[in-house]
This record gives C-alpha cells, structure tokens and sequence, in this order.
C-alpha cells in the first residue's frame, strides 16, 4: 500500500541526488506513492542524473523554483503535492536502506503510538558510524552556552543542543530528529501549517518538533531502523554562509519561542560575544581559515540585521 510520498529538496547535490533517488527505487517496499523533487534553482548538473524517471516504481514529480526559496518553503512546495498519510522530508546527501520505510511506518501504524507525529532513525555516515542526529529543545541557556564555546568542552555536553553525550544505541521519545530523515503524519504536517518559511534553512524542522509537542505529537528515535546520511550536505559549499543561515535562525527561534527579554539577551550574545569566541578557538586551532568565515558570516549578518530584527519582531508577536 502506497503510503508515503518523499520530499527532496535539492541545491546543487549534484550525484548525491541520483544515488537518493535510485536508493528509494531500491528500497521503496511498495510504500512510496511519489517522490517530489523541489529543485532551489541549482546551478550543476545534479537533475540531469535523475532522468528517466519513467522506469521507478513510483511517479517522480519535479518542481524547478527560480529563486534559491530556502528549505522551509521548497519542503511546503513539494508537501502540497502528497496526497498519502505519511511525508518523508529526506535530504540528497541521504539514502534509504533496506527496512528504512517498512520498520518505520509498522512503528507509526500501531494504535499504541498515534501520539507520535514525527519519526526518526539511526543515521549512519560512510564509515558506518552512528550520528548524534537527536536534539532537547533549546533554551536561552543552551544558546548563551554556544556562544561562549563552551558547547566544545566535555563538561558541557549536558547543555549543548544536540545530544552528543548520548550514543543513540536505544530507542526513545525524544524532543527533535534532525530533518536528514524526518517522517511525518500528513494530518500533523497540516495542523502546523508545514514548516515556517521565515527559517530560511536550519532550525526550521526544531521549531516545527517544538510546535508538534506543544499540541501533543512526541518525536521517537528508532535505534533498530537505519539509514544512511553523509552529514554537511551541499552547505559544506558555502561555509560563511552556512554560519550565517544558522546564526540568522537562531535569533529567529529565539523570538519565536522565548520570553521577550530572554530572545534579546540571545542577539546580544550572538552579536557581541560569539564572534570573539569563534575567533579565538579558531586561532588556537590555528585555522585561519575557520576564522575568514566567521567573519564573512558576521558581515552577512550586520547587513541583514535590520530585515532579521523585523522579522523576530514579528514572531515575537505572533507568539506572546
């Protein structure tokens, strides 16, 4: 039974893309009703890889955007599409296994876990490492951490926002699974409206978990469920601006969900801290290359501030 349509959001993975989709061809066990490909204007040749889309086993939908529109909105782009009761958000640097789907959908299928709303599994890298891929939901504290650094140091592991102390060996509920492989129930995905697009990329899949348990869906980790992801994906292209996107979102969460003066003290300390911190581990590390693009990314961020304090100020509203 066709259960599941996979969202793909692509921005120049280039053969990433194909090896995704050809391990979905793969490993579909006849639950995959389409698969949508959101292309964010790419400049490679990655979707050519992927013609022929005629011999797979499920219809293959493209969206070609204009515009780079960001994760958030290209997700929601290839969302409206389905029409299944399950979405699968799954990243081009990512591959399907065997038993990814089938063990995944069995868990969300059974009455005991309708209160589930969105899944996870264990990522494995190309050397068959387990990813820390689970995260607590953040506080101001875990940012205002972050920016000092200290989210490097073994005794700070506890407050960090990923969950690195944990060897995700075991299943359990968990506050969020990052979205390199993120089922979700379709009537889930609907009642939150998808994901929020003001997150231009990163943290927009935490706020959507964060908005899933405040109406009561938990997120689960399955330890005995696989896939494969090769971490970084195509930001590793542009590190500067990976930073930037991140820090740029931060700030966002920050006044989406916390109290007023708790969001500011988190710009503050991304403004006016982090940079002296990231400058600093990266000279005694000795990469100046890490410290050419914290500070490509600050510049990014000072000339966007005035758009990325609107939109907080905004958020901030929405959420009193």
């Amino acid at each position: 039974m066709s259960l599941v349509t996979v969202v793909v959001v692509n921005w120049n993975a280039g053969y990433q893309l194909a090896e995704t989709i050809e391990s979905i061809g793969k490993h579909h066990a006849n639950l995959v009703d389409s698969v949508v490909i959101v292309d964010n204007a790419s400049s490679d040749d990655s979707l050519s890889h992927v013609e022929g889309g005629a011999a797979l086993p499920f219809n293959l939908e493209l969206i070609l955007n204009d515009e780079n529109r960001g994760f958030a909105a290209a997700c929601n782009q290839g969302a409206s599409l389905a029409k299944t009761p399950y979405l699968l958000f799954l990243n081009p640097d990512a591959k399907l296994v065997e038993n990814s789907l089938p063990k995944a959908i069995t868990f969300m299928e059974e009455k005991s876990n309708q209160s589930i709303g969105i899944c996870g599994v264990q990522l494995l890298d190309e050397h068959g490492f387990v990813a820390r891929s689970c995260s607590r939901f953040p506080t101001w504290l875990t940012f205002f951490i972050h920016s000092l650094g200290l989210n490097r140091l073994p005794w700070f592991r506890g407050f960090s926002l990923h969950m690195a102390e944990w060897d995700h060996s075991d299943t359990r509920r968990v506050d969020h699974v990052i979205g390199a492989f993120f089922l979700v129930r379709h009537s889930v995905f609907e009642q939150l409206k998808g994901f929020d697009q003001r997150f231009f990329i990163y943290l927009e899949d935490l706020d959507f978990s964060r908005r899933a348990a405040l109406l009561g869906y938990g997120s689960i980790y399955l330890a005995d469920v696989q896939a494969f992801h090769a971490g970084g994906g195509t930001s590793r292209q542009v590190k500067a601006a990976r930073l930037f996107y991140s820090l740029r979102s931060r700030v966002l969460y920050a006044f989406k969900h916390f109290a007023p003066i708790a969001a500011w003290i988190v710009l503050m300390l991304t403004l006016f801290v982090e940079p002296f911190s990231r400058l600093g581990f990266s000279m005694v590390a000795g990469e100046t290359r890490d410290s050419r693009h914290t500070l490509q990314a600050y510049r990014m961020l000072l000339g966007d501030l005035p758009a990325i304090i609107r939109s907080a100020l905004t958020l901030s509203a929405d959420n009193p």
